[in-house]
């Protein structure tokens, strides 16, 4: 179903609403909705009885390296017609809209600043705007069709005010509440914990444009610090606290609460203290972003050992919380599951979240347990229900992926009582990025070459498909929208998935130095038709050679044969060349004396020398001029002569010259 069903049905005021009319499903955000389950319930062409046939529908090298996930708005009004887009923002700043049936860039805006960025783009709910963060520190909105950027209103909006050492990384999240839609850029620090930083989150009301900041360090100050600022004023004293997962700031609608994890840095926040940090929490604010008052917020968990974390670089904050129903008949109606770089898991009420019914307390969650497979947990857990109505949520590591139920007892058995997390199963080989879609299971998985895209059965962890290898990744995680899979890699390239439709493949244009070659990218071509080329060469060089795909050259035009698996298409270029040929009667030489071969364009030169002082000489061809005995020619473009003839005095004499 769609966003605009979903949410926007009364928020005339908030929301902007798509022109023409919209028949796909799409991924609006990262995880696809605001609490970043990672599952897109809307999903009905991939299923466990056809997901074995997926096979690679394209993969394209983009413009620039993508080190998130991409999103997707089906039915886009374009300058050149109706698509479906997908939109990734690369480390270097530039949001890319990509046509999601070949991979085709239809529009890019660029930011400019010193540090990359691993964030995710969100779309508007009513499917008009697209809005990506920017290494200029700032949350862009852009015109969806077409890129146009909106300047007014209060855009771009500030996240933060030190892009230098305050790393934009997780995804923009997107809810909505009551009446209003609000947007929430998260920032943390860069690799090495360096400089002075303070994770924070800017809350920004998409319908007046106002922003609300909560700071993990220094919370009674509700400002972007500036860099190296005053202390208790424009800065914080505290540092290097962050808020690092990857889906950012999480939304439940049940409690009307939006959550953030934290990590690194120090706590204060608990009697007798009662400060202003929290480093290793989880904070609970309003939909609009605002705590309780005081520096406080609405509520919070922290773990007791969260000293032990800080000295550690255990982080509990390396992923975003994880919002997962309760079962039916459960004392705790509304639970967070919160896992973290110490390999831990724990159950959070989310009513009440310290067990002490308020916020700057320490301990009280419901479970804590290890990671089945043991690891370090960066990506973000997916959450699903079973057509029972039973929560699970998968768990990946670099130590492999595990499936937990969230069940009454030991067995999944009793029908009352607080719920605990079991482990179901797990599969070792390390492993990234869950999500479920229609009852399938999605995760990158290492294989051979690298990392593939991998499908289970959720219920059981049983292996349904897997793809080629994609290559190495990192932050990049799939999603799955109408039946197709997309997911970036380390080298800069998009691949998709499908199980319908003619398979395609890559045709790669390789144009040697001194020449072109139009398209210059790879180009998806449906299995068994051909594609064209015009190779160009710079001036004063011609085509040498055309090769590859089974294809012939004629003019500049190069077709390819039927292509039937991804292949390349070569050309180089060589310099045109002229023959000079110097001659010379007797009575002198001419140097060099052999014919010359010299390049389009080019000029050459000979020295000319009479055998006595009383020998003359004129000197003809090439169009040249002669500069004491150095005749150069003009600039070659056809084979030509140079031609000198010598004259002794007496000649000159006995014909009458003197």
């Amino acid at each position: 179903m769609r966003m605009q069903s979903l949410f926007c049905v009364s928020l005339l005021a908030a929301c902007s609403f798509p022109t023409g009319t919209a028949s796909g499903a799409d991924w609006m955000q990262f995880g696809y909705d605001a609490a970043h389950t990672g599952h897109n319930v809307a999903e009905t062409a991939i299923s466990l009885s056809n997901v074995a046939k997926l096979t690679r529908l394209y993969q394209v090298n983009l413009a620039a390296n993508v080190d998130s996930a991409p999103v997707y708005r089906s039915n886009v009004v374009t300058p050149d017609g109706t698509r479906d887009l997908l939109f990734a923002l690369s480390e270097n700043g530039r949001l890319m809209a990509i046509d999601a049936a070949t991979g085709v860039q239809v529009w890019f805006k660029t930011t400019t600043g010193t540090q990359p960025t691993a964030s995710s783009p969100a779309i508007d709910p009513g499917g008009n705007f697209v809005y990506s963060y920017g290494i200029d520190g700032k949350v862009h909105k852009y015109q969806i069709g077409d890129g146009t950027e909106i300047v007014t209103g209060g855009w771009p909006q500030i996240a933060t005010l030190k892009p230098g050492v305050e790393k934009g990384q997780s995804g923009l999240t997107i809810a909505i509440a009551g009446d209003h839609a609000y947007l929430y850029a998260v920032n943390d620090g860069y690799i090495g914990d360096g400089g002075d930083y303070q994770g924070h989150i800017t809350s920004i009301d998409l319908g007046s444009g106002a922003q609300t900041v909560f700071n993990s360090l220094c919370s009674d100050k509700t400002i972007h610090f500036v860099l190296n600022g005053v202390a208790g004023s424009t800065d914080c004293a505290a540092k290097q606290s962050g808020i690092w997962g990857r889906g950012g700031a999480v939304f439940n609608d049940a409690t009307q609460r939006v959550y953030v994890s934290t990590g690194n840095g120090p706590f204060n926040a608990n009697a007798p203290t009662n400060g202003f940090n929290w480093a290793d929490s989880v904070l609970a604010l309003a939909p609009d972003g605002t705590g309780m008052g005081g520096g406080l917020p609405r509520d919070s968990y922290t773990p007791t050992n969260y000293q032990q974390l800080q000295n550690q670089d255990a982080d509990l904050g390396s992923v975003s919380l994880t919002i997962l129903q309760a079962p039916v008949g459960s004392t705790v109606p509304h639970i967070g599951m919160q896992s973290g770089k110490d390999s831990k898991i724990r159950l959070i009420n989310l009513d009440n979240m310290s067990g002490a019914g308020a916020p700057a307390h320490v301990g009280g969650e419901l479970q804590l347990i290890n990671v089945p497979q043991g690891g370090t947990v960066f990506a973000q857990p997916a959450a699903w229900v079973d057509s029972a109505g039973a929560a699970w949520t998968f768990v990946t590591t670099s130590g492999g992926i595990s499936g937990l139920k969230l069940c009454f007892d030991a067995t999944c058995t009793a029908t009352s009582g607080v719920p605990m997390l079991v482990s179901k199963w797990q599969k070792s080989g390390s492993s990234t990025s869950a999500i479920v879609a229609n009852g399938v299971l999605f995760h990158l998985g290492a294989c051979t070459g690298g990392r593939c895209v991998i499908a289970r059965d959720p219920a059981d962890g049983t292996v349904l498909w897997t793809s080629e290898s994609i290559g190495g990744v990192h932050w990049q995680s799939p999603i799955l929208v109408n039946g197709k899979v997309f997911v970036t890699d380390d080298s800069s390239r998009l691949w998709a998935f499908g199980a319908s439709g003619t398979p395609t493949h890559v045709v790669t244009p390789s144009a040697g130095a001194h020449g072109t070659m139009t398209p210059s990218t790879p180009q998806t071509v449906v299995d068994g038709t051909t594609t064209a080329f015009t190779v160009a060469p710079e001036a004063h060089y011609a085509i040498a050679t055309v090769s590859g795909c089974g294809g012939n050259l004629v003019g500049s035009s190069y077709t390819t044969g039927p292509i039937t698996s991804d292949c390349t298409v070569s050309a180089t270029f060589t310099a045109i060349t002229h023959i000079v040929t110097p001659s010379a009667n007797t009575g002198g030489t001419i140097t060099p004396s052999t014919p010359q071969t010299v390049n389009d364009g080019d000029t050459t030169s000979f020295t000319i020398a009479p055998a006595s002082s009383d020998i003359t000489f004129t000197v003809t061809g090439c169009d040249g001029t002669l500069a004491g005995s150095v005749y150069t020619t003009a600039a070659i473009t056809s084979a030509c002569d140079v031609v000198v003839t010598f004259l002794a005095d007496d000649v000159i004499f006995r014909n009458g010259f003197e």
